[in-house]
């Protein structure tokens, strides 16, 4: 008989934290799952650890090279058995009632996928500094379906507080399979975000539970700042091509939403085609990107108090948090580290 839950984590060098994500699985209220890790081809211990697990319904799956987080993912749901498919990132964890008090309400509402909020809670600390529907802005206090516009302009980048986008639905398996949704592989970046839209697209049902079951751990990864024109494009190409599918073509508030999504990457693109290059001292780069970029000096100058107001926190304050928090709220990295 085929398991109620099938968790999938897919890992990269996260040693320090894949026992905590499988311990937090596997001391489920709900007995009835599978947990399926995928090693994305991990030069730390990361393999070691998880295969340290002797339960039964622990399966560990090694890749020889790194894939990236899409493609490791889409192996364990190739993999999965179970009703339900639940994702768990490998520096997370749930708490003990997460899938059963999920499932219950998954089959209450007749959903196709149902997600929580989430704690928010910065590497090393022992508590929650906030949740997801609290820093979101949105008031969200009883269970409510969402429709994919109104998800998409929760996920507006750049904008102040966090994103429904961030959320990790539990999917209804025979509605993946029969509509044949797996991660985009050449999305690296926002590849939750992407997934959810397909399904949304294709008819899902999905709620919110204004109630916490999973930790989201916030970590300092520099590379996240060092890519963002990498990741910046790739959204935009993304983006471009949602929007060429039937399904989305025929929602006009849906285009306009995502257009307009589109257009605040594509302004936050051009900001730092002319930032990075000065960063890296490339002054002519920057001076031609300034020369394709008129509105540079009026952006920049509406963002100067928040550049000020950051800088001050961690120089002379010291919250060394203050940008990793910033950074992490808009897009949490999982290409380098699950």
């Amino acid at each position: 008989m085929n398991p109620k839950v099938s968790v999938i984590i897919p890992a990269y060098n996260t040693e320090a934290y894949i026992a905590k994500a499988i311990e937090s699985a596997l001391e489920q209220t709900l007995n009835d799952i599978e947990l399926i890790v995928v090693d994305d081809g991990s030069s730390d211990q990361t393999v070691k650890v998880a295969k340290s697990f002797s339960d039964q319904r622990l399966k560990v799956i090694v890749n020889q090279e790194n894939l990236g987080v899409s493609a490791a993912r889409n192996r364990a749901l190739t993999a999965a058995q179970g009703e339900w498919i639940a994702i768990l990132d490998s520096d997370d964890w749930y708490e003990p009632e997460r899938l059963e008090k999920l499932v219950l309400l998954a089959e209450e509402t007749n959903a196709d996928m149902i997600a929580d909020d989430l704690y928010l809670i910065q590497d090393g600390a022992t508590s929650p500094w906030s949740t997801l529907i609290q820093e979101s802005g949105e008031h969200i206090d009883k269970i409510i379906q969402i429709d994919p516009v109104y998800f998409v302009k929760t996920n507006v980048y750049g904008q102040a507080g966090s994103s429904l986008g961030l959320t990790k639905p539990i999917f209804k398996r025979e509605f993946l399979v029969k509509h044949g949704i797996l991660y985009d592989e050449t999305v690296s970046i926002a590849e939750d975000y992407w997934f959810d839209m397909k399904c949304l697209i294709n008819g899902a049902r999905f709620f919110i539970v204004p109630k916490p079951y999973y930790f989201y751990r916030s970590r300092s990864i520099s590379l996240v700042r060092q890519s963002i024109l990498s990741r910046l494009n790739q959204y935009c190409v993304a983006s471009n091509s949602f929007m060429q599918q039937e399904a989305v073509k025929k929602n006009p508030a849906l285009i306009r939403a995502l257009s307009y999504n589109l257009a605040v990457v594509n302004k936050n693109l051009a900001y730092f085609q002319v930032v990075v290059p000065i960063k890296q001292g490339k002054w002519l780069t920057a001076l031609t990107e300034m020369m394709k970029n008129p509105y540079f000096f009026s952006d920049f100058i509406s963002r100067f108090n928040n550049i000020i107001k950051r800088r001050i926190e961690y120089y002379i304050m010291g919250n060394k948090s203050v940008f990793d928090i910033s950074y992490n709220l808009q897009r949490k990295r999982k290409n380098s580290n699950y």
